[in-house]
């Protein structure tokens, strides 16, 4: 493997080749242009697109190839027409760094459903020709658009995970107006993503049921995260008792897994959102068409959405579990997450442990 640090004054960490080990790399970033805001990096979340575009699972990896897309950190430098955002704040930069800002969606401030594509934070064309470089490193420049301000009273390594993670699971309960107490929410898997479904519903009021094939998890679920049931999917008689009791349900799981049990647990209208990776989906015809239930899909949301959970978890004190770690320690990071030995979400020191 090439381990050529390279040149330039950023300092990050990448993957040279599908096997997807991170070492140290420098490079260049662009130019302050006047719509741009300069971030020195304190902290980015670890989150499962990381090993996936490192190992090239999508096979559309461009090496060098630095990581990370839930990045916060604090402004050194604005460009000149800049107008939210001044040196010393602290900000937040999520999946993706541009769109056309032209086509009904951006002008919605759903860039994420961007017509013409959005730009993802990493591996991903930029506007200049470039491929984007994500937070797995020192500084970062961004158009002010795809800049979060992060609230006072939300601390920056737990705000993290939150530009992905949270928002990922955030945005279908707010569109599905799922953020009515007394409400019913399912959620199957519990990752960073099930996690941060959980402790949004108890802030939102609802009764909460974890669904898990990890019994080990049960205490934690209980406890730790608030969640009202935690049912073993095995169980085939528990899961036959909760038939048509929940009104939604939040599917985080990407292993392969059956549709079925679950929808038949879904009251009347009631939907399923797929916000993880499975294979492929299949379920029988007659558990959509008697109650009229549905399966959606969302990922990621727009900017709007995004600064709105920010200040929404400042608020309500709504934080991610989070493990902290060294730069020095991604790559055995990345093993235990690919054996879910994380509770729930690591997040990098990057300004502490990048030198």
């Amino acid at each position: 493997m090439d381990t050529e640090i390279g040149t330039g004054d950023c300092l990050g960490w990448a993957a040279r080749d599908p096997s997807g080990t991170l070492s140290p790399y420098k490079f260049s970033r662009r130019a302050l242009g006047g719509d741009d805001v300069s971030l020195k990096i304190t902290h980015c979340g670890v989150c499962y697109a990381d090993l996936i575009w490192t190992r090239n699972k999508f096979g559309d990896s461009k090496y060098p190839l630095v990581p990370g897309h839930e990045i916060v950190g604090v402004v050194i430098a604005i460009g000149s027409n800049v107008k939210h955002f001044k040196i010393g704040d602290n900000v937040g930069v999520g999946t993706y760094v541009n769109s056309c800002r032209e086509c009904d969606y951006c002008s919605e401030r759903l860039e994420v459903h961007c017509t013409k594509g959005s730009t993802f934070t990493f591996n991903h064309l930029d506007s200049d020709g470039t491929i984007t470089k994500g937070g797995y490193s020192s500084y970062i420049v961004v158009h002010e658009r795809y800049c979060y301000r992060i609230p006072c009273g939300l601390p920056l390594a737990v705000a993290a995970p939150l530009l992905c993670a949270g928002i990922t699971v955030y945005t279908p309960m707010i569109h599905h107006k799922m953020n009515q107490p007394g409400k019913s929410l399912g959620v199957i898997g519990l990752g960073g993503l099930g996690h941060m479904a959980v402790k949004f519903g108890k802030a939102f009021g609802l009764k909460v049921t974890v669904f898990s094939t990890s019994i080990y998890k049960k205490e934690e679920a209980l406890k730790l995260l608030g969640a009202d049931e935690f049912v073993i999917s095995s169980d085939q008689e528990k899961m036959q008792s909760l038939a048509n009791t929940l009104d939604f349900i939040i599917d985080t799981a990407s292993g392969d897994h059956l549709f079925d049990p679950y929808l038949s647990l879904l009251k009347v209208y009631g939907v399923l959102v797929l916000v993880g990776a499975p294979s492929e989906v299949k379920a029988r015809p007659g558990n959509l068409l008697h109650g009229a239930r549905s399966i959606s899909g969302s990922a990621s949301g727009g900017t709007k959405d995004t600064q709105e959970m920010l200040e929404f978890c400042a608020a309500n004190k709504v934080f991610p579990e989070i493990e902290v770690i060294p730069i020095q320690y991604i790559n055995e990071a990345l093993e235990r997450m690919v054996k879910k030995d994380v509770k729930y979400r690591f997040v990098i020191d990057v300004e502490n442990s990048l030198k």
